[in-house]
């Protein structure tokens, strides 16, 4: 299956307990830290929630 590729790049500091949670969710916890995961429909949900924090590749 395909991968795609996820960095953060917004703090999760003053943002809602359920964007913080999708962000552990995604591996993601501190800044710059990328995951490679893959391409499914659930993830693109979590990244769509949190999408003004992450940065998206592939």
């Amino acid at each position: 299956m395909a991968t795609i590729k996820i960095t953060q790049t917004g703090s999760p500091i003053r943002r809602e307990k359920d964007q913080r949670a999708t962000l552990i969710g995604l591996g993601l916890n501190k800044m710059h830290k990328t995951r490679e995961l893959e391409d499914s429909a659930e993830v693109r949900g979590m990244i769509r929630k949190v999408q003004h924090m992450v940065s998206v590749e592939g």
